[in-house]
């Protein structure tokens, strides 16, 4: 039985996706559909790749945003809006207040990432840095709105931003008719209860399927208790879709339509990311990646045609080395290693050349001489590799013993 209360009571249908998509036209792009021979492949059918993050600012969020501000009457648009977001949601209010002539004013962490931050700027918007994490932001965005009178932009909790979400789904239907299956990701539900409202009143046959971060995955509780509940702590590096809470409108959607929510993990979120930048040549924040990493994870359990949603590309480019180094690892093909050796010369060329008589790429050396746990003849030296896989992996470690190295880690 869906959730419903006095705050869901006005439900979102098919007409308001398609009135929101008359709205959204000149604003918002059509974004493309492209085919993966790869993923088509695993899961022996053809998976075709919606591709948000290619979408004006980066993300879907823009299309749920500016449905949401065009919506206000003149009296609200005059007091303005405010919202509160790591990132892509203040991205998308940002454009869409500039493109309606209204003030937006952004609160965001005080760790958020400066390209992010640049870029709500550069599109219009007032950015204040508040808290340390999202909780706090939203907090000082919604004591902003009750102190000033602005009105609170909420990223996913709400019928028009859902309506906005929902031409996602529209489009879906257009570029891919015999379509089976729709993947994507959710953090508060916004984006896949838009999707499941508009594809189940057209196509009720499509089977729908959320995927959530483990550390972030708040609709599996709640979906089992027939109502929200929060996390305590979420935590992915999936920021779009680390949420502690469903939003209480796309709830009552993604428990009536939606017919599955899956979970993955850190590793396969990092090698969804890494397959989408070397095979699709796409550029995928985590939480857009998460359709791919569930197709990954368990190829046989999707029927196709299937579209996965690249919900977004905002990947900060700190983290976006952090991940594909862990999705190289999590595939074999990344090795970190630190051993000891005789402190002489020639040793650390010699080092070398057993790893190059290995075929191992070297991608960076730290060599130390000089510490308390050390001998006086002794050095130690870490080393990363770029290596072929977990065979690669377990033959580089053979040569180096059989070398006469003494692997620590």
């Amino acid at each position: 039985m869906s959730y419903r209360t006095a705050e869901s009571l006005r439900s979102v249908t098919l007409d308001d996706v398609r009135g929101a998509r008359k709205m959204l036209s000149g604003v918002a792009r059509v974004t493309a559909l492209e085919g993966s021979r790869y993923l088509s492949r695993l899961v022996g059918a053809p998976v075709h790749l919606k591709c948000e993050n290619l979408q004006r600012t980066g993300s879907f969020k823009l299309r749920g945003a500016y449905v949401r501000i065009a919506g206000l009457l003149p009296e609200e648009r005059a007091a303005g809006v405010v919202a509160a977001s790591a990132g892509n949601h203040a991205q998308g209010v940002a454009l869409a207040s500039s493109l309606l002539g209204v003030h937006a004013t952004v609160f965001m962490p005080q760790g958020a990432p400066l390209p992010k931050v640049s870029a709500t700027r550069d599109y219009g918007a007032e950015v204040r840095l508040h808290g340390q994490v999202v909780d706090e932001t939203l907090a000082a965005a919604e004591e902003y709105a009750a102190r000033t009178g602005a009105v609170f932009i909420h990223p996913f909790d709400h019928p028009d931003v859902i309506a906005g979400q929902g031409t996602v789904g529209l489009e879906i239907l257009e570029q891919c008719p015999e379509a089976r299956t729709i993947v994507v990701g959710m953090g508060g539900g916004g984006l896949a209860a838009g999707i499941a409202v508009a594809v189940k009143a057209l196509r009720p046959d499509v089977r729908i399927v959320g995927v959530q971060a483990e550390g972030a995955a708040c609709y599996p509780p709640s979906l089992a208790a027939g109502r929200p509940v929060s996390l305590r702590n979420p935590a992915t590096m999936a920021d779009g879709i680390r949420v502690g809470r469903p939003g209480v409108v796309p709830f009552g959607i993604v428990d009536e339509l939606v017919d599955e929510v899956r979970t993955v993990s850190e590793d396969e979120l990092s090698a969804a990311l890494l397959l989408c930048l070397e095979r699709a040549k796409l550029v995928v924040e985590p939480a857009g990646a998460s359709p791919v990493a569930a197709l990954l994870a368990a190829p046989e359990n999707f029927d196709g045609p299937v579209v996965a949603v690249l919900s977004g590309g905002n990947v900060d480019p700190v983290l976006m080395q952090r991940v594909l180094r862990h999705g190289m690892a999590a595939q074999g093909r990344y090795l970190a290693v630190r051993l000891r050796l005789t402190d002489r010369p020639g040793a650390l060329a010699t080092l070398l050349g057993v790893l190059s008589a290995a075929d191992a790429n070297v991608l960076d050396v730290s060599h130390v001489r000089t510490d308390p746990r050390l001998g006086l003849t002794e050095a130690e030296v870490e080393l990363h590799l770029e290596t072929k896989g977990p065979a690669h992996c377990a033959e580089l470690g053979r040569a180096l013993r059989d070398a006469g190295y003494t692997v620590i880690a």
